[in-house]
C-alpha cells in the first residue's frame, strides 16, 4: 500500500500543485491493497461520502501514472488496472483472485532485453513484465473450500 504523501510528493517534485482533489484521490489510492481501477476509486469515494468526480479521478490517475507513482497493468482478461509502486524500474506479481500485488526486482529481465537488442538490432527502450497467479492468502482460502 502506498502512502498518500508519497503520491503528493511526486506531484510536488514535478512542479505541480497538490490540489485538494489530487489529495483525495491520493488517499483513495493509498487505502487500496493491490490493483485498482478508476471505478474502484469512485466506489470507494462514494462509500466514504467523499465528493470527487469521476473525471477528476481519471485525471489524477493519469497524472500519478505519468509521474511513475502508480503503474498501469494489463490484466489477463484484457482489461487494465493500476498498482501503486515505487518510482524506479520494477515488475509486479498480481493475484488473479483478489488483486493483491507485490513488486519484484529486475530478475534478469534487463539482461534479457539487452540480449534481445544485441541479437535483433533493435534499440530496446523499455520493457514490462507482469506475472499473475494466486497470492498466499487466496491459495490458503482455496485449499479450505
Amino acid at each position: 500500500m502506498a502512502a498518500a504523501e508519497t503520491l503528493i510528493v511526486a506531484v510536488e517534485d514535478a512542479g505541480l500543485r497538490p490540489t485538494g482533489p489530487r489529495r483525495i484521490v491520493a488517499e483513495l489510492v493509498a487505502a487500496r491493497e493491490g490493483a485498482f481501477t478508476a471505478a474502484d476509486l469512485a466506489a470507494a469515494a462514494g462509500e466514504r461520502s467523499v465528493r470527487v468526480g469521476r473525471a477528476t479521478i481519471f485525471r489524477a490517475i493519469e497524472l500519478f501514472a505519468a509521474l511513475g507513482a502508480i503503474e498501469r497493468v494489463d490484466l489477463p482478461d484484457g482489461t487494465h488496472a493500476y498498482v501503486a509502486c515505487v518510482v524506479q524500474h520494477h515488475h509486479h506479481v498480481i493475484c488473479s483472485a483478489c488483486g493483491r500485488s507485490a513488486e519484484i526486482g529486475d530478475l534478469g529481465i534487463g539482461a534479457l532485453a539487452r540480449d534481445v537488442a544485441r541479437r535483433t538490432g533493435y534499440r530496446v527502450d523499455d520493457h514490462r513484465l507482469e506475472l499473475f497467479g494466486l497470492c498466499p492468502v487466496c491459495q490458503q482460502a482455496e485449499t479450505h473450500t
